[in-house]
Order: structure tokens, then sequence, then C-alpha cells
């Protein structure tokens, strides 16, 4: 799709805080995070929300989502993680992706500039 945010940023058309990337999908902090480490995970290729995802897609996701979730954990000393997959309306942006969002019992936040730095230590 050649309007949609997230394939723009899968090309690499706009630049983005990667933390994971492979063949199938990228994972990427978000620009304007809840908290710091908000991370996204989207297929490379456009798939619209739940209904459209192939099962090989949507584990791939979640067995990566374990990975981050780890080195979240590890690097920003976060106290849980959300798993957050939003559709139709309330979705913003048309094009699957799985937010990962670090809760703080007390967060000092940082700048996404910041928390890459960590992340990728």
């Amino acid at each position: 799709m050649d309007n949609c945010l997230f394939c723009k940023i899968g090309k690499s058309d706009i630049p983005s805080k990667i933390i994971y990337e492979d063949e199938t999908v990228l994972a990427f902090l978000d620009i304007n995070p809840n908290t710091n480490g908000h991370t996204l995970i989207i297929p490379k290729k456009h798939i619209k929300d739940i209904d459209d995802i192939d099962e090989n897609t949507y584990l791939h996701i979640f067995k990566i989502a374990k990975q981050i979730k780890k080195k979240l954990i590890e690097k920003l000393n976060c106290d849980g993680i959300q798993l957050i997959q939003n559709n139709g309306d309330c979705q913003e942006i048309k094009h699957y992706h799985l937010h990962l969002i670090p809760f703080y019992h007390k967060n000092k936040k940082l700048s996404v500039d910041e928390v890459h730095k960590k992340i990728m230590q």
C-alpha cells in the first residue's frame, strides 16, 4: 500500500528506531510513546488487521514479542508489559501491529533516542 505509514517504515522510506528486524517483521520504538520502550511490531507486508493475517505471520509476531518483552525488561527495568492489538475504528493505522507497552511503578521519561540507545547496548 503506497499510502500506508507502516509499509513506508517497513521499506525504510521513513526512518525509525528499529530494535528488531527479519524478513517477515519489523519492531521499532513508537515515535509518540505511552511509556519508555513503547514498541510496535509490524509485518513487513501490508496486512490490514487480525481478520487478514495468516497464521504463520501471526505466530511469528508473538514469538518475536516474547523476545522483545525479555529485552525490554532486561534493558529498561520495567515492571510489566502490556500487549495491545487494535482492530476496526480503534485502529489508527490500518496495518496490523502489536503494541508492547512497558509498565513502570516509577518512570523517568526518556527521549526515544535515549531509550533506543539503552535497548541496543
